[in-house]
């Protein structure tokens, strides 16, 4: 069954910013798919309730400028 979960990225500001995120987010295991509005920051993540937040959150930061926060 899958979960919607979104999640606030500070930092996000470009193109670029969306195609990372969007990457590093599919190798994460549990997450089928993601998509980033670099705009508002938000990220919505189809996954199937198993994602670890707490390595994505470290996965994310690892890239740069940027700051997690879990919504739901």
């Amino acid at each position: 069954m899958s979960q919607t979960t979104t999640i606030h990225v500070a930092g996000t500001h470009c193109v670029a910013c969306k195609k990372l995120i969007e990457s590093v987010l599919g190798d994460v295991a549990g997450v089928a798919s993601s998509n980033v509005n670099y705009e508002t920051g938000e990220v919505v993540v189809l996954h199937d309730g198993s994602v670890d937040w707490q390595n994505v959150k470290k996965e994310i930061e690892g890239l740069g400028d940027y700051k997690v926060e879990l919504i739901k």
